[in-house]
């Protein structure tokens, strides 16, 4: 059995799921969100809660199984609460700053400033000048934009200068012996 998928998603009272043929259908106060799953996973709506069962006990029903009941989990939890990933800039010079709401202007030690364009979906806000706090509904959007801006600049081992995640541990290594033997 699928550990994952036999457990039932409990829906809050502020979150609304409708299911109609292979579609679900998620509203909350924050938005809402649609997913369209495979033929061979059923879902149903048990007074709180969603059930997400499988026929057969094949590999890849097993699965989307899993996959399926993660991904309407994350749906209930983003239009209740939302997701949210927050950046850390390190290094001198190193900033970020939002322009007209819809652009996101980096400064990381290019000879030019990198300017993203912030989808959509998703709200981001520069508390100060080294950080950087995505959020949105849509935890794959969330996740995959900090990954985005991560990618400008990546943490360097040795200095520990670049973009990290908030709760991220650089492992760091130790520069070059120097005057070592003779």
């Amino acid at each position: 059995m699928s550990r994952i998928g036999i457990k039932p998603i409990n829906v809050p009272d502020s979150v609304k799921v409708d299911i109609k043929d292979s579609t679900v259908e998620v509203s909350g106060k924050l938005g809402s969100l649609k997913f369209d799953f495979d033929n061979r996973i059923s879902v149903k709506l048990d007074s709180d809660a969603v059930i997400v069962t499988r026929e057969k006990n094949n590999r890849v029903d097993r699965e989307l199984h899993g996959l399926t009941r993660a991904l309407i989990n994350n749906m209930v939890l983003g239009v209740s609460e939302g997701f949210k990933k927050e950046l850390k800039l390190n290094g001198v010079g190193y900033t970020a700053e939002q322009k007209m709401e819809k652009f996101l202007q980096l400064n990381l030690g290019f000879s030019h400033p990198i300017i993203v364009e912030i989808p959509n979906d998703l709200k981001v806000e520069t508390t100060n000048p080294t950080t950087i706090i995505i959020s949105g509904i849509n935890k794959q959007y969330v996740g995959q934009f900090a990954a985005k801006v991560r990618s400008f600049r990546k943490p360097d081992p040795y200095k520990g200068k670049g973009i990290k995640y908030s709760d991220e541990v650089i492992r760091r290594k130790a520069g070059k012996a120097i005057g070592v033997g003779g």
